[in-house]
C-alpha cells in the first residue's frame, strides 16, 4: 500500500481493532423500494455472509446495496462509521468514493454535449485557455478516456492538505509538467486529467463546478446523499476515515483536503445513491441514448487499439462472461466499487471507510451475480 503521511489524530488500540473485527454491528435498515421476492433470499444471505467476511478482514465499516430493474432489493450497513463512538454504519452513511467521482463528472460532460455547450473534440484550451499548449491537441474526449497523456499522482500528492479555492488552482499542480505520452496514443489513467475536466465543465456551463454538479447531476438524479467532501462543512452521516498500519493497528486516516481533485476523486456518497445513479444509466431517460453510448463505448487509441474505458466508465467482462460497466475508487480513508450489469439490469455498490482495499472486485461481482440468478 502507498505509504501515507500526515498528522495522526487519535489511535484505536489493537484490542479495539480485534473487537470490532469479531464483534461488528449489523444494522438491518429499512430498504426503500424493496422488491419483495423470496427468489432473492439466497442472494441476500450470501451478501450478508460476504459483508461479514470483509468486516472480519479488518474493515471498520461498509455499506452494500444491490438494485435490480431500478429497485433496491438489498441494502445493509455493517460495522462502524465511527469506531471511537461506536456509531454503526447505515445504508445512508456517506463515504469517500474516490474515483467513482469520475463517472459522475462524465455525466456532467455528456449533459453539456446534449445542451450544445460542449464539443468533445475541440482543443481543451477552448474551455480552459490557461492550460498550456503541449504541442499536440488535447481534447475533452481524450481527457475523459485517459488518452490525453496527462500524468497521474506523484510522490506524496495523494496526501495534499492545502485547500484550493477553485478548480483552476488545482490544475496548477500538474499543468506545466510534460505529457507521459503523445495525446491519443496510449491509455494512461489520470485523475489529474479529470481535474482539468472540472475546469471544462465550469467553463462550458458558465457555473461553478461544484454548483453545477449539485444542481444538474446530484439533485437532478435524486442523489440526496452525494456531495463534495468539504472538510469545513458539517455533513450529516459522514463516516470517519481509517487506515491500517503494517502490524494491523487501526488508526485515524491522516488529514487530507480533496479540493484539488473534486472531479477525479473528491466526492462523498452512499451505496444507495450509487446504485440509483447506475440504475438511471441503464436506459435512455435521464440521458439520451447517444450520451449513454459515449459513456459506455470503449475509446480507441489513434492506432485503433481499444482501451476498455469509455468516458468515466471501465467496460469489462464479469467472471460469468457478462459485459459490465464499472469503476472502483480509492482515497485516504475510503475504498469503493460500483458495477452495472446492462444485460440483466443489476447494479451493486460497495463503500467502505478504510484506505486499504480488503476486498476483491470479483467478490463484489459474485454478490451481484447471485441476485442475477434470483431475478425473475
Amino acid at each position: 500500500m502507498r505509504e501515507m503521511h500526515g498528522n495522526r489524530l487519535r489511535q484505536v488500540s489493537k484490542a479495539g481493532s480485534m473487537a470490532f473485527a469479531v464483534g461488528f454491528v449489523l444494522w438491518n435498515g429499512v430498504v426503500p423500494q424493496k422488491a419483495a421476492s423470496d427468489s432473492y433470499q439466497a442472494a441476500r444471505t450470501n451478501a450478508d455472509r460476504q459483508a461479514k467476511e470483509w468486516i472480519a478482514r479488518g474493515i471498520p465499516g461498509l455499506s452494500l446495496t444491490v438494485a435490480v430493474e431500478g429497485k433496491i432489493v438489498y441494502s445493509q450497513g455493517f460495522g462502524y462509521a465511527d469506531l471511537e463512538e461506536r456509531v454503526p454504519v447505515w445504508p445512508t452513511t456517506k463515504f469517500r468514493i474516490g474515483s467513482i467521482s469520475k463517472p459522475l463528472t462524465a455525466t456532467a460532460l455528456v449533459q453539456l454535449v446534449e445542451a450544445g455547450k460542449l464539443d468533445l473534440d475541440s482543443p481543451v484550451q477552448k474551455y480552459a485557455p490557461s492550460f498550456p499548449d503541449k504541442g499536440a491537441v488535447i481534447t475533452t474526449r481524450m481527457l475523459a478516456g485517459h488518452l490525453a497523456g496527462i500524468r497521474h499522482y506523484q510522490g506524496d500528492e495523494f496526501n495534499i492538505q492545502k485547500h484550493y479555492a477553485n478548480v483552476l488552482d488545482g490544475v496548477k499542480i500538474f499543468e506545466n509538467d510534460p505529457l507521459v505520452s503523445p495525446p491519443g496514443t496510449k491509455f494512461n489513467y489520470s485523475s489529474y486529467g479529470y481535474n482539468l475536466l472540472g475546469a471544462v465543465v465550469e467553463s462550458a456551463s458558465g457555473e461553478n463546478f461544484l454548483d453545477y454538479m449539485q444542481k444538474h447531476v446530484f439533485d437532478a438524479m435524486g442523489l440526496a446523499h452525494t456531495a463534495a467532501d468539504q472538510n469545513r462543512q458539517i455533513v450529516g452521516q459522514r463516516s470517519r476515515f481509517y487506515e491500517k498500519e503494517k502490524d494491523g493497528t487501526m488508526e485515524n486516516a491522516p488529514y487530507v483536503d480533496n479540493s484539488y481533485k473534486w472531479a477525479g476523486g473528491g466526492f462523498l456518497s452512499t451505496s444507495e445513491d450509487l446504485v440509483r445513479f447506475g440504475s438511471m444509466l441503464l436506459q435512455p431517460g435521464f440521458l439520451k441514448a447517444e450520451s449513454l453510448k459515449l459513456l459506455f463505448t470503449s475509446q480507441k487509441t489513434k492506432s485503433g487499439e481499444e482501451t476498455g474505458y469509455g468516458m468515466g466508465w471501465e467496460i469489462a467482462k464479469s467472471p460469468s462472461g457478462r459485459v459490465v460497466y464499472e469503476h472502483s475508487g480509492g482515497s485516504i480513508g475510503g475504498s469503493s466499487q460500483l458495477i452495472v450489469y446492462p444485460e440483466t439490469r443489476v447494479v451493486v455498490a460497495l463503500v467502505t471507510n478504510l484506505t486499504s482495499r480488503e476486498w476483491k472486485a470479483a467478490e463484489v461481482e459474485e454478490v451481484a451475480e447471485k441476485f442475477e440468478s434470483g431475478k425473475k
